[in-house]
């Protein structure tokens, strides 16, 4: 069952009228159910990687869980946070407070993550975060009743960024979304291109949201005659910087363009005209393997006939363990207490046809295999989002900043 934000609260005000069951049964109904909140931006430059596809993905989750023949209820709600703090927080308590709801999932844009991560810590239930990028949420940010499943800044840095100095891209430009994504990707970038013996030039922050010319910004980029231009931003201005590049023509004087975070949906809005040669970091990608295309084909059609994303791919894979430890400890004991389900969640290794087998470190953070790829020429695309070709795989105990390394309060030194 799935209802949207302004549905849920018509239905909420409609409550007391309401005399179809018995208050006794209604009130054991509601003790049996699970009720999961899917948060993001359903509107904006970030819907195609989360948006309705994130909720599609959780729904399946739900089926094939198998929860609902124990007798469990479980209900999906969505609501659009606008990547804004203000409008994700008033969400998060009005589900906590008055709809019932016991975890939270996706919520791309980190800024609204880390507020609804403190939210979620001070109601005691749970959030499992899929589509914000933000390390802080396994370090100085990290809580007890937060997990983060898909990606982060310091893998992103690593993969992408780590290979670019490889390849000779020795200086670096960023051109940063202004805000706390942004900054923690720039940040974690930067410490792999110094490590490295490259060199930051320098940068400029773009007004998040709102931004669509970054003319400006990639002219600054080119005067600094750095070899790398890094973008340290996402979705429609990750494309929309793109774009402007190939029209200025900036990589035929060979700077070379750093997506630190692509998504397959933005190679399908770019085309492959574009978008080819770029290197990306991903830990999901559908044609993978005979588990991601399995997964994919299950999921079958997406919103906007898009693949999944690897944003999506979390939101299944986060939900489809929670429910697994909801069945184990119990609906009582999962809803009173996100910190507890959290833990079991960290005690039982993971498995799905989208990330493969894993495991939860006690700081939240979801460890997996992640993926350096580059993006085909049109000549070597077999057909649609046939986009990719693997360069190499980052272990599981690679891709991740060490535990030790990030500030966590719940990690015993």
């Amino acid at each position: 069952m799935t209802i949207d934000r302004r549905s849920l609260l018509a239905g909420a005000a409609a409550l007391p009228a309401l005399g179809g069951l018995p208050w006794r049964s209604a009130r054991a109904q509601a003790a049996n159910t699970i009720r999961i909140g899917v948060l993001n931006d359903q509107s904006g430059l970030y819907r195609d990687i989360s948006g309705p596809g994130s909720t599609h993905a959780v729904q399946m989750a739900v089926r094939e869980s198998g929860i609902t023949q124990r007798g469990i209820n479980v209900e999906v709600v969505q609501a659009d946070h606008q990547n804004r703090p203000d409008v994700g927080s008033t969400v998060a308590r009005q589900w906590y407070d008055q709809a019932g709801v016991d975890v939270i999932v996706d919520v791309p844009t980190s800024s609204v993550a880390l507020a609804v991560s403190t939210i979620t810590r001070e109601k005691n239930k749970l959030f499992i975060n899929s589509g914000a990028a933000t390390s802080d949420l396994t370090g100085s940010a990290c809580s007890p009743n937060t997990i983060h499943w898909t990606y982060d800044t310091y893998m992103l840095g690593k993969g992408t960024g780590g290979a670019m100095v490889a390849a000779g891209g020795n200086t670096w430009f960023f051109i940063t979304a202004d805000y706390a994504f942004g900054h923690a990707l720039e940040r974690d970038t930067t410490a792999f291109i110094n490590a490295a013996g490259g060199r930051v030039l320098g940068g400029v922050r773009t007004p998040f949201p709102g931004t669509t010319d970054f003319s400006s910004f990639l002219q600054q980029a080119q005067r600094s005659r750095a070899r790398v231009i890094g973008l340290a931003n996402a979705g429609g201005d990750t494309i929309n910087s793109i774009k402007q590049a190939a029209e200025f023509r900036i990589t035929r004087g060979g700077t070379k363009l750093a997506g630190l975070l692509v998504f397959v949906t933005d190679i399908h809005s770019l085309g492959l005209e574009v978008a080819q040669g770029l290197v990306v970091t991903e830990s999901f990608y559908w044609d993978l393997n005979d588990r991601t295309r399995a997964f994919t084909q299950r999921l079958g059609q997406m919103p906007g006939n898009l693949r999944p994303s690897m944003v999506q791919a979390g939101c299944y894979s986060g939900v489809l363990h929670y429910l697994k430890a909801v069945a184990e400890m119990g609906v009582a004991a999962a809803k009173a207490s996100g910190a507890e389900a959290a833990n079991r969640m960290k005690a039982m290794p993971t498995s799905d046809d989208a990330f493969g087998e894993g495991t939860i470190r006690p700081d939240g953070r979801k460890i997996h295999p992640a993926y350096l790829f580059e993006v085909k020429t049109p000549a070597e695309s077999r057909g649609p989002w046939d986009y990719y070709k693997l360069i190499s795989t980052i272990p599981a105990n690679e891709a991740w900043r060490p535990i030790t390394e990030g500030g966590c309060s719940l990690v015993r030194s």
